[in-house]
């Protein structure tokens, strides 16, 4: 199995793992998005909390080339501890939340390697 095949799978588990976790307040569902042919990744949140109706992303992760970057990351503990415990190496992934000027200074990768 290639990398990228195996970020995928991983990737997929872990967001499946979240995507099962019942929300305890209002009538709130999540959505597991998965696009493997453009290799992205999303998980949502959507329903009503009382009157307030919420739709919004909790995480965006995508395959870029050889790299995991991950664009939002709303899971409480995020997702990068969970994708090096499964193997992923730190200098693969990517926090593309951060400026490009800062993620030196993440212990994570660049971006464009």
């Amino acid at each position: 199995m290639d990398r990228v095949e195996e970020y995928r799978n991983t990737i997929e588990r872990i967001l499946e793992a979240h995507h099962r976790i019942p929300y305890g307040h209002g009538e709130l569902e999540s959505k597991l998005i998965i696009d493997p042919e453009r290799n992205n990744f999303v998980l949502m949140v959507v329903g009503w909390d009382g009157k307030r109706r919420v739709h919004g992303c909790v995480v965006h992760v995508e395959i870029i080339k050889d790299e995991i970057w991950i664009h939002r990351d709303g899971i409480e503990q995020g997702i990068t501890d969970e994708l090096v415990a499964s193997g992923v190496p730190k200098n693969k992934i990517v926090l593309a939340f951060h400026p490009p000027n800062v993620r030196q200074y993440t212990g994570y990768g660049i971006g464009g390697s």
